[in-house]
């Protein structure tokens, strides 16, 4: 016998900053993929998949997520720690609703349906990497649980993805978290990082998905090499400006990186265009070669 899922909570409250400058205009969750927006699709096959509440945790530009209420039912609850703590605060914000929940990322795209209204066991989801991966790295035990997780590896299984949490694993998991919420290292950790500490008290496993399932796009480039309709229509404002003034078209406009100011916030983006290389400042909504 598995657990039946209580309900899903959708964590949509970070900037995303790195996905310049689409992330800057609208939050991640809402560009359209393919024909769909990332987060509908993530909400139609939670439906689909028999998941009977579904929570969505806001923050970074939350109005524009209002419409998702009244299309999907869902429910909306505001972090408003948001620009100040990792995504553990969105955690803490629903905490009442964690019972046998899926903990899933606002900007997954997912190929098929991962989702199941009754799940075997604690799991996070994984995928592949045969050569060298900065991403976060698992080991597991004999009894197939997660024994080690590490930033950085090689041949390894990698976080990607929704994680599944048992009532067990909830309370575990919040009663570590509310001792140590008001504690300042706290606040720059993500809700993985606390698991990373946490792992023999907080036992999860490995749920494997091949790389042609589970997609996250973090840059515009990465974007189009799964959705090549962005090389030509970028769907930003930003660009199409900057496409204008420099006399090129969209899909000249390559290598596109964020860079943020001294607090951390979003400030802009370097790009290429050609072999000449620009600079855009979001305050000063201008435009420099450099």
């Amino acid at each position: 016998m598995g657990y039946k899922v209580d309900n899903a909570v959708i964590l949509a409250a970070g900037a995303s900053s790195r996905f310049a400058p689409l992330s800057y205009e609208r939050p991640k969750a809402l560009i359209e993929v393919k024909g769909e927006v990332l987060i509908e699709r993530q909400i139609r096959q939670l439906m689909e998949a028999g998941i009977p509440e579904i929570i969505l945790v806001t923050g970074y530009k939350k109005e524009q997520f209002s419409y998702l209420r009244d299309k999907f039912r869902v429910k909306l609850i505001e972090n408003p720690e948001y620009q100040y703590r990792n995504n553990h605060s969105s955690i803490y914000r629903v905490k009442e609703f964690l019972h046998n929940t899926y903990i899933c990322s606002s900007d997954n795209y997912f190929a098929d349906n991962p989702f199941e209204c009754e799940v075997m066991d604690c799991y996070y989801s994984a995928v592949y990497a045969e050569g060298w991966t900065a991403e976060w790295c698992m080991e597991e035990d004999s009894e197939g649980y997660i024994s080690d997780i590490h930033v950085g590896g090689k041949a390894s299984w990698y976080m990607l993805g929704h994680a599944f949490w048992t009532e067990v694993f909830s309370r575990n998991f919040m009663e570590i978290l509310e001792k140590i919420y008001e504690q300042p290292k706290t606040k720059e950790l993500l809700w993985e990082a606390i698991l990373k500490e946490n792992l023999h008290s907080l036992k999860m496993k490995i749920r494997r998905y091949s790389n042609e399932m589970i997609y996250e796009f973090d840059t515009l480039d990465e974007l189009r090499c799964f959705d090549s309709s962005y090389r030509k229509d970028t769907r930003s404002q930003i660009l199409k400006w900057i496409a204008q003034r420099l006399g090129c078209r969209e899909e000249q406009i390559e290598e596109v990186r964020a860079f943020k100011g001294m607090y951390n916030e979003a400030t802009g983006f370097r790009f290429r265009t050609g072999a000449d290389e620009y600079e855009y400042r979001y305050m000063d909504k201008a435009l420099y070669r450099l």
